[in-house]
């Protein structure tokens, strides 16, 4: 009695550990890309660059997610998650100082590019981790790094001017070192905290794994194409409400918009730490999330009075569920040597969708005049959930057996 008492705390111990890593790797997926976005005006001023080249700054994190996932999966399936997530978060930190160093534009674009190198790299390590480290708790795994990296998307913008004007002297550079520490922190602690992998999956790491996605898998598109779904309807809605609060002759309420939108994605990510075991396994929740977007985005258009603040706030609650819901789906669908294979052909197909379908929105409201069509991609985006969703084939736990166990 008095040994399985002593064990349960030790193993609840090293599952709060475990927890706290991802959601630590959580937050450095977001927090050096969002931390620079309060500063571009001062480093626009510094630089001298040109609206396009800021353009193509904000721009490049975005084609790496999509380019260097496919890498990212070539060396899970030789280094491992644990030791691939380590490299990442290094990258991550390294390229986010090397800006704050950048003398032009050239070296911050390069110093860009290996920023988002390691995060992108990092992507696909999370879901074949949560499969690795907590098998049978896949979908809350899932739903507390992906908290930390929600919450991360707030404290980076909201932080990053105060962090500037105090800690950093009022230097964007050194304020940006500062945003790497974090992160390279978090490095460390993954490597000396983190769980080893057990022996029937170091035995899986040791033989050559694969690391190529099978394209030809309708599973792999059809993750690819929700979870890109998911993100075009955040971008879209991001990026037009502004506008379209200005086109209504409501720009007082620009920042309770953005806010409720951006803030309502906290109690989403807190529901599915609470309930995501649950929800994860069954269509009729990504069904039901999906009808509560269309519903927000429907409020939103209809709404021109102050209303409008919670429909943004339902829009990212339930859009918040359903990216946890897609995160969560490599690892409960593939083999664990396929995770990371799964997770990278799922980024690379769905960063595209969240680049070129705001853009066709914002065609449309150009060409037509009308600002509500701006929202089609999103609209677009909720109807293709609600397509794609019934034909998941989910398993009816979210969890997998763990290694050694029947």
């Amino acid at each position: 009695m008095a040994e399985n008492a002593a064990a349960s705390p030790g193993r609840a111990g090293r599952t709060l550990l475990t927890l706290s890593l991802l959601w630590l790797a959580g937050m450095s997926l977001r927090l050096t890309l969002l931390a620079v976005a309060p500063l571009l005006p001062l480093i626009h001023r510094d630089l001298g660059l040109s609206e396009a080249e800021i353009g193509t700054l904000g721009s490049l994190p975005s084609l790496l997610f999509a380019f260097a996932a496919i890498p990212g999966a070539l060396l899970i399936a030789r280094y491992g998650g644990r030791l691939t997530l380590v490299a990442g978060l290094l990258l991550t930190a390294a390229g986010c100082a090397a800006r704050g160093a950048a003398p032009g534009v050239l070296s911050l674009y390069a110093a860009t590019v290996a920023m988002g190198a390691g995060v992108s790299i990092m992507q696909p390590a999370m879901p074949r981790l949560v499969r690795d480290w907590m098998p049978e708790h896949i979908g809350l795994a899932t739903a507390v790094y992906s908290n930390g990296l929600l919450v991360s998307e707030v404290l980076a913008v909201a932080l990053a001017i105060p962090v500037m004007r105090t800690l950093a002297g009022g230097s964007w550079r050194w304020s940006l070192v500062l945003w790497a520490v974090p992160v390279a922190a978090t490095a460390a602690l993954v490597a000396g905290l983190a769980p080893r992998a057990p022996a029937s999956a170091a035995n899986e790491t040791a033989r050559p794994q694969r690391w190529w996605p099978d394209w030809r898998d309708p599973t792999v598109w059809r993750l690819g194409l929700m979870l890109g779904s998911v993100n075009t309807i955040y971008w879209s809605a991001n990026t037009f409400l502004p506008d379209y609060l200005h086109k209504l002759g409501r720009p007082e309420i620009v920042g309770d918009v953005l806010t409720g939108l951006n803030g309502g994605q906290i109690p989403g990510s807190l529901l599915m730490i609470v309930a995501a075991g649950w929800l994860a396994p069954h269509r009729s929740t990504y069904v039901a999330m999906a009808v509560l977007v269309g519903a927000s985005l429907a409020g939103i258009l209809l709404d021109a009075n102050a209303g409008i603040v919670w429909w943004a706030a339902l829009l990212g609650g339930a859009n918040a569920v359903l990216l946890i819901l897609m995160l969560a789906l490599p690892a409960l669908l593939g083999a664990a040597d396929d995770v990371h294979r799964i997770s990278a052909a799922m980024f690379t197909i769905s960063y595209p969708c969240a680049v070129v379908f705001p853009i066709l929105g914002g065609i449309a409201w150009d060409a037509t005049g009308i600002a509500a069509f701006a929202f089609a991609p999103a609209v677009a985006g909720t109807i293709a959930v609600l397509a794609l969703a019934p034909g998941l084939r989910l398993p009816r736990h979210s969890s997998v057996p763990a290694p050694g166990h029947p």
